[in-house]
């Protein structure tokens, strides 16, 4: 079993997750990545390997307790229990409420909100035993607000934003650090790219700038630790 510390990172992409798995594989922990598509994680898992980095590509699917549970097993038996939970996962369909159907409106509370649940409940009882521990939850402006056509997203992450204070208040005290980071701005991802081309890159949240943060929120001391904290370009209204 690896000597490593590990960092799973739930919902890697080829941005903020893809930016935080590197940015704590460069500390030198083992990092377990989680997503659906296998063949995008495998490719980070390269990555980070080629850069002197240890990494585990697992498929999970958030909405699923199964899989959920299988997942973590696989990282618990091949890395280690985790030091740090990021949960990065995100679901967003943009619809009216009498447009949306349930089915719809229940996969993205279950991606922005339940997945988490799932997922803390996996790291938790190491986290305890150990007496330390770090989960860090990546919010949304529609966590303070909800907005018109916005709320399938603002749902799951008001429920996000509610599971990341309960989780504080109740293992604070037990050396469990748990911090819900607000994402005010779009991030600067591939997909970003493509859909708004005329945009500048000081427009946009850089990812690297965001998994920085991830990784001071883990560094803090346990008599100054933050419960949220929100981030967004210097440019941006709010």
């Amino acid at each position: 079993m690896s000597e490593a510390k590990v960092a799973v990172v739930v919902g890697v992409g080829p941005g903020l997750g893809c930016a935080v798995a590197h940015r704590f594989a460069r500390e030198g922990f083992a990092v377990g990545l989680m997503a659906r598509n296998i063949d995008k994680l495998s490719q980070i898992q390269k990555d980070i390997e080629a850069n002197g980095g240890k990494a585990l590509a697992v498929a999970c699917d958030v909405s699923d307790p199964t899989s959920v549970n299988n997942a973590f097993e696989q990282v618990k038996s091949q890395l280690n229990a985790p030091e740090i939970l990021v949960y990065n996962a995100g679901a967003f369909t943009m619809a009216g409420i009498l447009e949306l159907t349930p089915e719809q409106f229940e996969a993205n509370w279950k991606v922005n909100c339940f997945g988490a649940f799932l997922a803390v409940r996996q790291v938790l009882p190491q986290m305890v035993e150990r007496s330390r521990g770090t989960i860090l939850l990546t919010g949304a402006t529609a966590a303070t607000r909800g907005g018109a056509r916005f709320a399938a997203l603002a749902v799951g992450k008001f429920g996000l934003r509610a599971l990341a204070q309960s989780l504080a208040r109740e293992f604070g005290s037990q050396g469990i650090h748990v911090a819900h980071i607000i994402i005010d701005g779009m991030i600067n991802t591939p997909r970003v790219q493509a859909m708004a081309s005329n945009r500048d890159a000081h427009t946009l949240v850089s990812p690297d700038a965001i998994a920085e943060t991830y990784w001071q929120l883990y560094k803090q001391d346990t008599t100054a630790w933050t419960l949220e904290l929100d981030l967004r370009p210097a440019v941006e209204k709010f």
